[in-house]
């Protein structure tokens, strides 16, 4: 049995960090300061996404439907492969098309101490002929857990309350409180989109680490069930990792990046894609999606990109 924890934080102060999530690194030494050291080992934690506490509706792919009032602003229940990326992704495809998505896709950043942090909320101004002259949105950090050892989990609600992520820490910023959590067995869930089909592509839902300046990490070529014409065709990100006073670059495959799919264990793959792969897996590097497609869609599909991956910015 594999299980995992999804956890929820609402953010109640700016964070001070990297722009596009709280990184695993950050949840897992915050979780550290709560936790005896020999089950801290054994604990890794993924990324952690922003999310906007608005309006929303289920994707067609999730195993709910329908609309939800705030649905980023708390967990809904997992039944299938799919329901588990619902909030996994920047632009938040969930936000219904009423809401200010522009605005949202684009967290609201607050200059503290001369430094660019993310707001806590976003507020925007509303047309005059409405009741309330202004609209305020709350900000969440989702992210999950899993344990070398399953009997580890779930984590008790007064360890995942009231961490801190991001910088200056001992002014208040980044702080959150806990909003939801729940555990998902991965072995229960759906997978039958993956089953009935073909065809695949994988989506990197958190930057794949290639190499690494840490001690002791082994640099690694992409991977061979990638169908990629070389390291070059992909776009690349510097990233970073901090232990200590130590800052460690990290050259990665860019989150975003979609390849096609050549190996021929889709649901195997899928789960060890939640767990993640590659270097500094454990600290949430390495998330990847698999996406059934059909077939005559898969060449189009990895075509577009292709040319996006060339496009991108290799250090935006």
């Amino acid at each position: 049995m594999t299980r995992i924890q999804q956890v929820h934080w609402e953010l109640d102060m700016d964070y001070l960090g990297h722009p596009y999530y709280v990184s695993g690194n950050a949840i897992y030494h915050a979780l550290g300061m709560q936790l005896e050291h020999d089950i801290h080992q054994d604990i890794n934690a993924s990324h952690g996404m922003f999310v906007p506490g608005q309006f929303g509706t289920f994707p067609e792919e999730h195993s709910q439907s329908g609309i939800r009032p705030y649905m980023g602003s708390s967990l809904p229940d997992v039944e299938s492969y799919d329901d588990l990326f619902l909030f996994r992704h920047p632009d938040h495809p969930w936000l219904l098309d009423s809401r200010p998505r522009d605005a949202l896709n684009a967290h609201d950043i607050r200059i503290q101490s001369g430094m660019p942090a993310l707001a806590h909320e976003t507020i925007m101004g509303r047309p005059d002929d409405h009741r309330k002259q202004q609209q305020t949105t709350r900000w969440y950090v989702t992210a999950y857990l899993h344990a070398d050892d399953p009997d580890l989990l779930p984590l008790g609600e007064d360890v995942l309350d009231g961490l801190q992520f991001g910088g200056k820490r001992n002014y208040g910023f980044g702080e959150v409180s806990l909003k939801d959590t729940q555990v998902v067995d991965l072995e229960a869930l759906d997978y039958s989109r993956l089953e009935d089909s073909e065809a695949f592509i994988l989506e990197l839902v958190t930057p794949f680490v290639l190499r690494s300046e840490y001690p002791a990490a082994n640099n690694v070529d992409v991977p061979w069930w990638w169908s990629v014409d070389g390291e070059e065709q992909l776009r690349h990100r510097l990233e970073k990792v901090v232990e200590g006073g130590n800052v460690y670059e990290l050259e990665t495959v860019d989150h975003g990046v979609v390849v096609g799919y050549e190996g021929d264990r889709p649901v195997e793959t899928a789960k060890n894609g939640i767990t993640r792969v590659g270097n500094h897996s454990k600290y949430g590097f390495g998330e990847l999606r698999v996406k059934p497609v059909p077939k005559q869609e898969v060449s189009q599909e990895c075509d577009t990109n292709h040319k996006n991956n060339q496009d991108g910015d290799s250090t935006r």
